[in-house]
């Protein structure tokens, strides 16, 4: 089972998806990042995931569909003004069909499924929840922002100051989420970040208790260069909220669940402090830049869980 949220752990998936029976791979996904822009339900940690798997988002940018084109959301400014989140022509029928399934009262689960189906994808792919939960920062500049609008307007610049998951506490797993869970022999956390990535599952009823007692077959990966993320605002984030920044601090936040931690050969200087945690630190190239390099990350990861 592998823990998903965002461009870094839909790399890892796509390496692992390389080394292993993609159908032997159960992934739960982020939908505290889901939001409705002109009327139609986006979930972008979950398009992400499925684009990448099926090979068909751009290598740089990560999220989206590999040369897709803007011309809707380029006549959707004459009526609602700058269209700051971007949604490709191809990528919008994905949005629509998820929107129509969802208002005919098919659950996110069922939805994504049938997504992920249409796209060739044999990994299961997992939303975390099938209720709304919303990611909401606090920045000292310009007060609560919703998740989005933050990452792609503030995150550069302003500082923050919390971090809120609205409606968490009337949320729970899915019941396909809590038999995955159950059964899972091994757990990933990939290179992900820990508080808005991979924190909202974690923060859902059981979650995190269950892979307390799994922890010796739970493995995570730093998603840290020293203090820099591999992408995203992770070090303002852990900055704001009184966590050093650093493969340390996110060892720190996995201590509890995870027993095997995998940080950048560049940050061998944290692997003492790591095992004083109690975690087998491993060095390893945790950059990924290419496919080979995520099918060396993945089977690395499988290899040290005993796969």
């Amino acid at each position: 089972m592998v823990l998903a949220g965002g461009v870094g752990a839909a790399r890892f998936l796509r390496g692992l998806q390389s080394c292993t029976d993609p159908e032997a791979v159960t992934v739960v996904v982020n939908t505290a990042d889901d939001d409705e822009f002109y009327g139609l339900y986006v979930s972008p940690d979950i398009d992400t995931v499925i684009y990448t798997l099926a090979g068909l988002a751009p290598v740089r940018r990560g999220w989206g569909l590999a040369a897709d084109t803007f011309h809707c959301l380029g006549a959707l400014e004459r009526f609602y003004g700058h269209a700051w989140f971007r949604l490709g022509d191809r990528d919008l029928a994905t949005h629509i069909y998820r929107t129509e399934r969802l208002r005919q009262g098919a659950s996110l689960t069922r939805v994504t499924a049938e997504i992920a189906h249409r796209f060739g994808i044999r990994e299961q792919i997992l939303p975390m929840t099938d209720q709304r939960v919303a990611t909401f920062v606090r920045t000292r500049q310009h007060g609560w922002l919703p998740f989005q609008r933050y990452l792609i307007h503030h995150s550069p610049s302003a500082d923050v100051q919390g971090i809120q998951l609205r409606g968490i506490t009337k949320a729970n797993p899915t019941p396909q989420v809590q038999q995955a869970l159950t059964h899972a022999t091994h757990v990933i956390l990939p290179p992900s970040n820990p508080l808005v990535s991979l924190g909202p599952i974690l923060r859902l009823p059981g979650v995190r208790q269950c892979l307390r007692t799994k922890r010796s077959r739970v493995l995570a990966i730093s998603p840290l260069l020293g203090h820099t993320p591999v992408k995203g605002p992770l070090d303002r984030m852990l900055r704001g909220l009184g966590h050093e920044v650093s493969p340390y601090g996110v060892a720190r936040l996995y201590r509890d669940i995870a027993s095997i931690f995998v940080l950048d050969r560049s940050d061998a200087r944290y692997a003492d402090p790591i095992r004083e945690l109690g975690m087998q630190p491993v060095l390893a190239d945790i950059l990924i830049t290419t496919p080979e390099r995520a099918h060396a990350l993945a089977e690395l990861s499988l290899e040290l869980l005993g796969s």
